[in-house]
């Protein structure tokens, strides 16, 4: 399987789930991932790698973290004249009803239940926001 090139940003404090993230997204060819604990890290280091020329093309984030969380990130990357564009995809194991919706009015371009999460959940979310986007998508 080739490698796609495009570079994923992994957004969880829980260490153990960026680790399946990543083995995951690596599974599905993506190659180039890059991890932040809270949306504090996950800006500095978009913020550092755009500087530096390697774009981040895809965040995927957890919800709930310490420092900054999903949403405030979410929020701050759509409130960015820079950074509007990139897709973001939420994850939650929050199971309040409301947190789907809430992620959509803050224009996610995906959310998932990280109970639901699995290769072929994680592969139909990224495959139809990077369609909608003209991004490549895996086989």
């Amino acid at each position: 399987m080739m490698p796609i090139p495009c570079h994923f940003l992994v957004v969880d404090d829980q260490p153990i789930t960026q680790l399946i993230i990543t083995a995951l997204l690596n599974g599905l060819g993506y190659t180039r991932v890059s991890e932040a604990a809270d949306g504090l890290q996950a800006l500095s280091l978009i913020r550092s790698e755009k500087f530096l020329g390697i774009e981040v093309d895809f965040v995927i984030t957890d919800w709930n973290m310490p420092a900054m969380n999903g949403l405030t990130l979410l929020r701050t990357i759509r409130a960015s004249g820079v950074l509007r564009h990139l897709p973001v995809l939420m994850i939650t194991a929050d199971t309040k009803e409301n947190c789907a919706d809430v992620a959509i009015q803050a224009r996610a371009d995906g959310f998932l239940d990280k109970q639901m999460l699995n290769a072929g959940v994680l592969k139909e979310q990224i495959d139809r926001i990077m369609m909608k986007r003209g991004l490549p998508v895996s086989k």
